[in-house]
């Protein structure tokens, strides 16, 4: 990798970073100050246990915990974002510990920006869905956050192989496996009501998207590997990473947002 290339990258993370940064700020502010209706939608999140009744034995009861500040949330995992460009960016120790590993084809600080800012994101719209339970929203953050983990294991492991040596995409398929999970704990409550006719717009709009978004993840990879094209220069995966990123985050933000402010 050429240190034009290098340049060339550190220029389109400072501007992606910057459009993160933007929106994220924008969020805040409508989320604090301008649009009450998102300030207020803020979902109870409880907490179930088991407590002896007499006369009844063990019986199954639940309390709240504390309100979710929503809008906020929302802002926060395009925040990160915006956080993770400017550390790769911005102090030059960090930068050249980037270009280094991207010179090896691992890129540390995507998969560790991933499990933080898409683990937030998809708590937010389990919450649209109805998962209020402490329990279940901490399970679908660690389940997430590992499927990203994983992508860093495939990266790790692969840059290690001998040359010729066949690729092991164990790590794919496991971190593939962890990241359906959370999917299913939201299609078990979306279709809980069987009247798919009152289901909202924006929530089909939700998991289309995610879907969509979900793979070409997945996809990106299996052209960065199989080296197809112009993804034979890691580089060139690695924009794509950050084009997806934003695009995916960006969609999803709105349309959570929007989603906090239906009736």
């Amino acid at each position: 990798m050429d240190n034009q290339k290098l340049l060339k990258l550190k220029r389109f993370n400072m501007i992606m970073g910057g459009l993160h940064l933007i929106q994220g700020l924008m969020m805040l502010v409508l989320a604090s100050t301008v649009i009450q209706q998102i300030a207020e939608f803020q979902p109870t999140i409880t907490q179930n246990y088991l407590a002896f009744v007499q006369g009844q034995g063990l019986v199954l009861q639940s309390k709240d915990l504390f309100d979710l500040p929503f809008g906020i949330f929302v802002a926060s995992f395009l925040l990160i974002s915006a956080l993770a460009h400017a550390l790769i960016s911005f102090p030059k120790k960090l930068n050249d510990t980037y270009n280094k590993d991207l010179q090896k084809g691992i890129n540390k600080f995507r998969w560790f920006e991933y499990a933080l800012s898409s683990s937030v994101m998809i708590v937010l719209i389990a919450t649209l869905f109805g998962v209020y339970d402490i329990a279940s929203l901490t399970l679908i953050f660690i389940v997430n956050a590992a499927m990203n983990l994983f992508g860093l294991d495939m990266e790790i492991i692969n840059s290690k192989r001998e040359e010729g040596e066949k690729l092991n995409w164990g790590p794919f398929i496991w971190g593939s496996i962890a990241g359906i999970a959370p999917w299913i704990v939201i299609i078990i409550y979306m279709t809980g009501n069987g009247n798919y006719s009152q289901v909202p717009w924006f929530v089909w709009a939700i998991v289309g998207t995610y879907f969509v978004a979900f793979n070409t993840f997945p996809i990106n990879m299996i052209l960065q590997y199989k080296k197809i094209g112009k993804w034979k220069d890691y580089l060139y995966g690695e924009r794509t990473y950050i084009v997806l990123s934003l695009v995916a985050k960006s969609i999803l933000a709105w349309l959570v947002l929007f989603g906090a402010m239906q009736p």
